[in-house]
């Protein structure tokens, strides 16, 4: 009988990882040089919080151990190895009597991580707009463009993983890519619920005005209106996060999400 971490109480549902995130883990990385290759537990990390962060897992889902192992083909160990580097990231609950569960999100978590988030991306958008060439300023637009042709599909994921590569070749445009890895590790329980406002089509039209003013400014090498207009696109996860959630209060835990 499996008592281990991801045994799912009488009356769970469990889900194999999405098809997309495996199809994900399968393909391999372009920016790797050398490839390198993952380990087991590895990938069973990096698709399972896919499936979190894009809410493919809902917070307080039930993750079964023994589902996960089969579903990557893999012996318990990997899986975890990964449940546990996921408890770490506050992204699963581990309770040994009871099972291993989505981690709700963190209310009183959220000031500091978009504090830190606020600061690093408007630093980094002001050494971006220093920099920027015509061919910079370019890319951008082709980012942009690819987020107007899925504006309306549907399917938030798409969206915020174009909004993903547009923040990753500022980073980049600024010389400090490395940097946008830093981000992305504060910003696990963010993309949560903002995720669960791309649902609403007038938000998903906001951030692509947001990040076209960022685009302009940029290109106009104007270091002061593009941090103004990161810093402007920015600040509405504080609102998304008050409007999240009241769409899905069980989602969270936590109390104040104002900054004391």
């Amino acid at each position: 009988m499996d008592q281990g971490l991801g045994h799912t109480p009488q009356g769970g549902q469990d889900q194999a990882p999405s098809a997309g995130a495996l199809r994900r883990a399968r393909t391999a990385r372009s920016d790797a040089s050398p490839p390198r290759r993952e380990s087991a537990g590895a990938v069973v990390r990096r698709v399972l919080r896919a499936d979190i962060v894009n809410m493919v897992r809902k917070p307080g889902d039930p993750i079964s151990e023994k589902s996960l192992a089969a579903a990557f083909g893999v012996s318990r160990t990997p899986v975890r190895e990964a449940l546990l580097a996921l408890a770490e990231e506050g992204l699963v609950d581990i309770f040994p009597q009871s099972g291993t569960f989505v981690a709700r999100i963190p209310l009183n978590g959220m000031p500091e991580a978009m504090l830190i988030r606020e600061s690093l991306e408007t630093t980094i958008v002001r050494l971006a707009a220093e920099k920027a060439g015509p061919n910079d300023f370019a890319s951008l637009t082709r980012a942009l463009d690819a987020q107007r042709a899925v504006l309306h599909s549907g399917v938030p994921a798409d969206f915020h993983q174009l909004d993903e590569d547009f923040h990753a070749r500022i980073a980049a445009i600024a010389g400090y890519p490395g940097v946008w890895s830093l981000v992305q590790q504060v910003k696990y329980q963010i993309d949560r619920f903002r995720l669960m406002t791309l649902t609403i089509s007038a938000r998903t039209q906001t951030v692509l005005g947001e990040h076209a003013a960022i685009a302009e400014a940029i290109g106009r090498n104007d270091c002061d209106a593009a941090a103004a207009a990161m810093m402007l696109h920015l600040s509405g996860a504080r609102a998304g996060l008050d409007v999240a959630r009241a769409l899905n209060p069980s989602y969270f835990s936590g109390g104040d999400t104002s900054p004391q």
